[in-house]
């Protein structure tokens, strides 16, 4: 098994994005993180399709949407067609019967789905019920909006709980907000299977070696937790 690394652009350099994905995909990213906040739901307003659609330009790597909106609904189409390859929307805002719309929608289009969830959102009543509509679950370990917060270690109990819930069923089980090279060890012996890393990345100087300690943590700890 191998952990992947999503580096956030949220911490990067918004003057030089190409550059900034151009040297983590050549450090050995899985994918590309893409923070989007509407200024209601989070706190905060960052990017947009136009920047998916740049982006989709100048690197091979998956882009990771993670909507932080309070009407999902109204951007999807604009998303997919610009290119995100996953497309996370927050269960504080959709419902059940919306979730299985945002599937078809999503899966029609050869896209994958996320749902995400706020450091204080409990698993929804209907997450077990939901999970052949969904291909990833994004627990938020930071209150959305901004970079460079710490990582709240009271996340991982529920992050336990929905790989638990979940069973054999295939699903990616991703961690954002506040990983980095001391706390990755930690988050996936409990089983993260995506690590979001933003300032831990773009934050640290060197790049390449920034992401390649993190690397080494999840492989070493990978190798350690019994089969």
């Amino acid at each position: 098994m191998k952990v992947k690394i999503a580096p956030s652009i949220l911490a990067a350099d918004q003057a030089d994005l190409k550059n900034e994905v151009a040297r983590v995909e050549e450090a050995g990213a899985d994918m590309i993180h893409i923070d989007v906040s509407d200024g209601h739901f989070a706190p905060n307003i960052s990017m947009g399709p136009d920047t998916v659609k740049s982006l989709r330009n100048v690197t091979r790597l998956p882009l990771d949407v993670h909507l932080m909106i309070e009407e999902p609904e109204k951007f999807l189409d604009r998303f997919l067609d610009a290119g995100g390859d996953i497309v996370t929307v927050h269960a504080e805002v959709v419902d059940e019967k919306r979730l299985r719309d945002f599937s078809r929608t999503i899966h029609s289009a050869g896209k994958k789905l996320g749902l995400a969830l706020k450091p204080s959102t409990t698993l929804p009543s209907w997450f077990q019920a939901r999970l052949e509509n969904i291909d990833l679950l994004l627990i938020l370990s930071v209150n959305p909006g901004f970079a460079g917060q710490q990582f709240m270690p009271s996340v991982l109990p529920k992050l336990a709980e929905s790989i638990k819930l979940v069973g054999d069923r295939q699903l990616e089980f991703e961690v954002d907000g506040g990983v980095d090279q001391r706390n990755a060890a930690q988050i996936v012996k409990v089983g993260a299977t995506v690590l979001v890393a933003g300032a831990s990345i773009f934050r640290k100087g060197d790049v390449k070696s920034a992401l390649q300690e993190i690397r080494n943590v999840t492989d070493r700890t990978i190798r350690e937790v019994p089969a």
